[in-house]
């Protein structure tokens, strides 16, 4: 039996709720950010997150395969 995986991203109207919240200059800095590598600004968000939670992760994805192998 095959097991499936829900997987978990940062949507479009969260990462601008997160952008919102910080101030002018880290915003400026995400969107950058995000030019700079052509990814969508709530994947950038996210890695940024991401990778505070787990310093080897690239996406919440990674954060929970981590916690997975941990256990």
């Amino acid at each position: 039996m095959m097991q499936t995986i829900q997987l978990e991203h940062l949507s479009a109207e969260a990462a601008q709720q997160i952008l919102d919240a910080v101030p002018v200059y880290v915003k400026e800095a995400f969107h950058r950010r995000a030019a700079e590598i052509e990814y969508p600004i709530e994947a950038v968000v996210e890695m940024a997150l991401a990778n505070f939670l787990d310093s080897e992760s690239l996406s919440f994805e990674d954060c929970l395969l981590a916690e997975r192998l941990g256990k």
